[in-house]
């Protein structure tokens, strides 16, 4: 169960709930962009209100471990995400967090008051242009992301013997066959 801040309570508490992000992207530059409608320091970091952030996926929560796909979108004007997306940016760290406006409409910065929703790797980066606006579109995933991750291992009766040969682990390996192994809870 998570904890909230006794300030983060309250507001939950009231159901007057307003948001804000705050999203560290740590390419070859870092960006730290905020949603508030200004610049923010939060943890001796500054984080930009006009960094250009167009587009965040809501908080999800899942009950399953899953590897769900989560997308930042940025209005991309003077190609600087382009140069970094050449530069590969996938694996690279994203982080988003979400803090909280108290009832006198300022942000509460306090560590503690900020959650932190996602924390991943950047997975899919794209470029879109409909010539109307271009945009940067980061997909990340989560550590979760190998749970697709197919490998194949081929074994045959004299497999191990180029690692061990005194090891008769594969001796009742005929022919080729193929088995699929289930891992985790079944």
């Amino acid at each position: 169960m998570r904890v909230f801040s006794s300030a983060v309570q309250t507001l939950i508490d009231s159901g007057n709930i307003e948001y804000f992000f705050l999203i560290t992207l740590e390419f070859t530059n870092t960006y730290r962009m905020t949603s508030y409608r200004s610049n923010l320091i939060y943890d001796g970091d500054t984080y930009i209100a006009d960094g250009g952030l167009f587009e965040i996926d809501e908080p999800k929560f899942s009950s399953v471990v899953d590897r769900e796909a989560y997308r930042i979108v940025i209005a991309e004007d003077l190609d600087e995400m382009s140069a970094e997306f050449e530069a590969n940016v996938v694996g690279k760290p994203i982080d988003v967090k979400v803090g909280f406006v108290d009832t006198n409409g300022q942000p509460l910065l306090n560590v503690d008051d900020v959650v932190s929703i996602y924390k991943g790797n950047a997975d899919s980066p794209s470029i879109t242009n409909n010539w109307e606006e271009k945009l940067a579109v980061i997909e990340g995933t989560s550590p979760m992301a190998d749970l697709d991750a197919v490998n194949v291992r081929y074994t045959s009766k004299d497999g191990m013997d180029q690692i061990n040969t005194n090891d008769t682990s594969f001796d009742e390996i005929y022919g080729g066959r193929e088995i699929t192994f289930k891992w985790g809870k079944v």
